[in-house]
């Protein structure tokens, strides 16, 4: 075996199949015809001399040498490009692309965006890829650098830096209480329109006791965007759950009031998530402190 004649793209190529799953895929992410793909695994098994993948017309799986190869090459290139990004990154300048991930409406489109403004501004070599998918994005797999999350986060082996205290409220407009009645306990939400994000359960806290309460509302809308929650409710079409720093003016100018006088709802935190073990350029490092400084009270 010509070890030393092996060429890294071909094993980069066979990472990422194994990866997608799928040549298919894997060509179109490389931006290569499936054939040149194809050739390159079948002139790597050959140079090895091993069988790497079993591919049918329709399945395609990793042999066992194939599923070794895979985990030892893909923590061997996750460190090689570590090294790449270490040698180029410029230790004297903050500059190039900075990748993010954030949940959408007030915190990513108004909060974050405003914040990423005054980032550029400040460094104007630095460009920002924001995202506002809000599905459980893995960060490595989607190839981002950090990510703003709302929430409980399960341990996932990346840093979670909470940056905000998010103050919950349970929210209607004067002429929708007025209209149907103002509940006094969260079981009577199902006798009432609630308009729902991702979040149908609702858990509840006494504010004069320990006690805790969850109900499954109803919802006559489902959006998972706080601002056209918080504009139903304004049109007085229901019950909304949302962050407080959605729609502050909004309680200022008495056109949303608290439901509950006695019930609360837990804060929830929020956080930026980035990788722990990857090696990070000024850029990130930087970006992540100035996030940081810019959500201290």
């Amino acid at each position: 075996m010509m070890i030393n004649h092996i060429n890294l793209t071909d094993i980069r190529s066979f990472v990422l199949i194994a990866r997608l799953g799928n040549f298919t895929k894997a060509a179109e992410t490389l931006d290569v015809s499936r054939s040149h793909v194809s050739r390159q695994i079948s002139s790597l098994e050959k140079q090895m001399s091993v069988t790497l993948l079993i591919r049918t017309t329709r399945t395609l799986r990793l042999t066992e040498a194939g599923k070794h190869f895979y985990h030892q090459c893909e923590q061997a290139l996750h460190t090689i490009d570590q090294a790449l990004l270490s040698a180029v990154d410029d230790v004297e300048k903050v500059q190039g692309e900075i990748k993010i991930n954030c949940v959408g409406g007030y915190l990513g489109e108004v909060f974050l965006a405003e914040l990423v403004n005054d980032f550029m501004q400040q460094y104007p070599d630095v460009s920002v890829s924001l995202d506002f998918s809000s599905n459980r994005v893995d960060l490595i797999e989607e190839e981002f650098d950090i990510a703003f999350r709302m929430g409980a986060l399960e341990d996932s082996g990346f840093v979670a830096k909470k940056l905000l205290n998010i103050e919950m409220g349970t929210l209607a407009s004067p002429s929708y209480l007025a209209q149907r009645g103002r509940p006094t306990h969260p079981k009577e939400l199902n006798q009432h329109h609630c308009l729902t994000g991702s979040v149908r359960k609702w858990h509840f806290q006494s504010l004069k006791n320990k006690e805790h309460y969850d109900v499954t509302v109803k919802g006559n809308l489902q959006c998972k965007n706080g601002r056209v929650l918080v504009s139903g409710a304004l049109a007085g079409n229901g019950i909304i759950r949302v962050p407080l720093i959605y729609c502050q003016q909004e309680l200022d100018d008495n056109k949303l009031e608290q439901v509950f006088e006695e019930w609360g709802i837990p804060s929830v935190d929020f956080s930026a998530l980035y990788h722990r073990d990857r090696y990070q350029p000024k850029r990130l490092r930087t970006f992540i402190e100035f996030i940081a400084k810019a959500c201290q009270p």
